[in-house]
């Protein structure tokens, strides 16, 4: 096994001082990439789709809650399948409750969101022992008009906004994971951004998910400026 180079105290402190200018400046480059982020058009949502979760049928707006924004994480469970994949099990039970709750805390709803039906769904989820909510889309054309679901036998195969002929044999489809997030305002829904592939691999913490949103972490260094009213005591965090 090769390990890091053994220096002074003094080289380790220098080289250190010389990695914390790069940084630096990839945090403020991730800044900027964020503030684009949210600067990005968002489209309506025109189509009713119902999900079915654990109290009964419930539409996208209703998936929202009380909050103003929705984040939804496409899990691979298709519904002939008796698990879901252990990449999206590994990153399921890294949520905790408490990200839950300080996503809530700036006014942002988080779900999951798989093809299987609910009974499937319900019984894996019992199994880990998990709190955060799951529905089902089993039905809708939620996960195919949102690319989560891949079918090369009722559209082209488009995957990470790229149209991908190889992906699948002719006629199969199969189950992606990715990451979307929603506005409301009033009683319409706005679909904001989508994220794939790579994109999903830095989203382990309140403030990633929050990064992907529209309204980001609504705080007042954020650009662009109006998106950061005071919200239920948060504390701020800081851009450098």
């Amino acid at each position: 096994m090769a390990f890091p180079d053994v220096v002074t105290r003094e080289q380790w402190l220098a080289a250190r001082k010389q990695l914390l200018d790069r940084e630096k400046k990839a945090t403020r480059e991730r800044d900027a990439l964020n503030a684009e982020r949210r600067r990005l058009p968002m489209v309506r949502i025109e189509k009713e789709y119902q999900f079915e979760g654990p109290s009964g049928q419930v539409s996208l707006a209703g998936l929202f809650g009380d909050s103003r924004q929705l984040i939804v994480q496409h899990v691979m469970f298709g519904p002939d399948w008796d698990a879901a994949c252990p990449g999206c099990t590994a990153g399921i039970e890294e949520i905790s409750d408490g990200m839950l709750v300080h996503l809530l805390s700036r006014d942002t709803a988080f779900v999951l969101v798989s093809r299987a039906p609910l009974d499937k769904l319900e019984k894996y989820r019992a199994a880990k022992g998990w709190t955060v909510p799951w529905y089902s889309s089993y039905g809708s054309d939620f996960n195919y008009d949102f690319q989560a679901t891949v079918d090369s036998g009722r559209q082209p195969v488009i995957y990470n906004y790229r149209e991908e002929p190889g992906m699948l044999g002719d006629g199969t489809s199969t189950e992606v994971p990715g990451v979307s997030s929603f506005l409301r305002d009033g009683d319409e829904v706005f679909h904001t951004y989508s994220t794939w592939a790579r994109g999903t691999d830095i989203l382990g913490s309140s403030y990633s998910l929050l990064d992907i949103t529209a309204l980001g972490r609504q705080e007042d260094w954020e650009e662009p400026k109006g998106r950061a009213p005071r919200v239920h005591g948060a504390d701020p965090t800081f851009s450098d």
